[in-house]
């Protein structure tokens, strides 16, 4: 173990796109006592698809790398990438690998579907959320389209963070957050809506139960994994709920979050229903809401700019009247899925630095212009933004965000804050405990606070400007 631990000890799952992470906690003090990490591969290409034995591999490789501490864990639970199509057979093996929520191949049938139910309000009245390609409810139309046969096979269709719960369990099980990400999960009646099922010829009986807030999904069966069998296994959830428990976030509190993708979103108590399909109205893992705004572009799209002008992705300048709209793989938000990248106003005397500054500009311009559609109205307009991901460690993007939003930033010091929310919902089972009254009592969201500086209008503007004038160009 890498630390003492005075409580029981939980053990929390990320299974990201990537790889899986795992951390033993102390359930009482939130320390962190070993930590395990297994990478995953995706296929390339426009197919983004991974093995799900591949997962369970990597899952048991990590809880390895915790050594002791694992054996001893008394309750775990597992967050995972959102949306992604598991089709299982009747012996519960996958009928083909699973389909990642970042494979767009499904758009057409994305496209039909919003049209089959009555138009984007009508989802979004009925499910929360305008189902783009990346839902779980457009993939299994594609599979059903385009592979008959693997459809007609499949006995269960999962999640990836059910797949593994129901690996370590024996149970079919999942939970209101991760559900609320697939399409046939109705935020109106918090329950599967069986007519869109029979839009899209599936049986409620392949789909797992919604576990409760709090209820467990069951005990530790599986034999092949370093864990003490009959250990309480939580509902667990999907990655931006589980990383909203391991902030503990209250209600009005935005989190930015600066990743390859960028989102942001805040817990609420309004059940959310965007028509014009900028936010997704997922349900959170406790009870209440989760707005949630993605962009495709972030950080790996300011690297390459970056790259291109042979700078360190520090070495910004400010002035100049250059915009970038960094849109190098289409654009999620806004909705532009054949737009590239957009350079304007060059001159003379612009300098390489602050082309970059620019690139940073245009992509934080994107997530602050959706987070005025996540935060509610009565939120306060001053409240600190939560900045994590890969980017909240750069000077650049701290400063770019709090000149562009006008508000407070707080970096929260706490890292892998997927995997520590897992671990809070798996102590919260134990202890009986709301888990993001756990991870507030752990302080995970303790950090460097940055005052409020003046808000850029005029950068805002420009940027505005050419995203209005550019349109034409950006819609390909």
């Amino acid at each position: 173990m890498g630390a003492q631990s005075a409580g029981p000890l939980v053990a929390g799952v990320d299974s990201s796109t990537q790889s899986t992470k795992t951390l033993v906690v102390d359930a009482e003090t939130g320390v962190v006592v070993a930590r395990g990490h297994a990478p995953h591969t995706v296929s390339g290409g426009e197919r983004k698809e991974s093995d799900p034995g591949q997962w369970w591999r990597a899952l048991g490789e990590a809880l390895r790398q915790c050594g002791d501490a694992a054996r001893q864990v008394s309750a775990l639970s597992v967050a995972g990438q959102q949306h992604g199509l598991v089709a299982l057979d009747a012996a519960g093996e996958p009928v083909r690998p699973a389909i990642l929520w970042n494979d767009v191949r499904s758009a057409p049938q994305s496209e039909r579907l919003i049209g089959e139910l009555g138009g984007a309000k009508a989802w979004a009245d009925r499910v929360g959320s305008v189902p783009g390609p990346s839902f779980t409810v457009a993939k299994w139309a594609w599979l059903r389209a385009n592979e008959p046969d693997a459809a007609a096979a499949t006995a269960a269709v999962r999640l990836p963070h059910d797949y593994l719960t129901q690996r370590l369990t024996g149970q079919g099980v999942t939970d209101r957050g991760d559900a609320s990400g697939t399409g046939w999960w109705a935020s109106a009646t918090e329950a599967y809506d069986t007519g869109i099922l029979d839009l899209v010829g599936l049986s409620p009986d392949a789909l797992p139960r919604v576990a409760a807030p709090g209820e467990a999904a069951g005990t530790v069966h599986a034999r092949d994994l370093p864990l003490p069998h009959g250990a309480l296994v939580a509902a667990g959830t999907g990655d931006n709920m589980a990383a909203a428990l391991g902030l503990g976030l209250r209600p009005g509190q935005p989190v930015l979050s600066l990743g390859t993708s960028g989102t942001v979103y805040a817990v609420s108590a309004h059940r959310p229903a965007d028509p014009t399909g900028t936010v997704a109205g997922f349900a959170d893992a406790r009870g209440d809401w989760l707005p949630l705004a993605c962009t495709l572009n972030c950080t790996l799209a300011v690297d390459r700019i970056a790259a291109l002008l042979g700078r360190d992705r520090e070495a910004v300048e400010p002035g100049g009247g250059a915009v970038l709209l960094p849109f190098l793989d289409g654009e999620r938000t806004p909705n532009l899925p054949a737009a590239s990248g957009l350079l304007h106003g060059l001159r003379h005397d612009t300098t390489a630095g602050q082309v970059l500054q620019a690139a940073y500009d245009g992509a934080v311009f994107a997530l602050l212009r959706a987070l005025d559609q996540v935060i509610d109205e009565e939120a306060a307009p001053d409240a600190p933004l939560l900045l994590i991901g890969g980017g909240a460690k750069g000077v650049a993007w701290r400063e770019t965000v709090r000149r562009l939003s006008g508000r407070p930033v707080l970096v929260p010091q706490a890292q892998e804050l997927v995997a520590l929310g897992a671990a809070a919902q798996a102590a919260g089972l134990l202890l009986g405990e709301e888990p993001a009254a756990v991870a507030r009592r752990w302080g995970t969201a303790r950090g460097a606070s940055y005052e409020a500086r003046e808000r850029d209008e005029a950068v805002l503007e420009r940027l505005a400007g050419t995203l209005t004038a550019g349109e034409g160009l950006l819609r390909g």
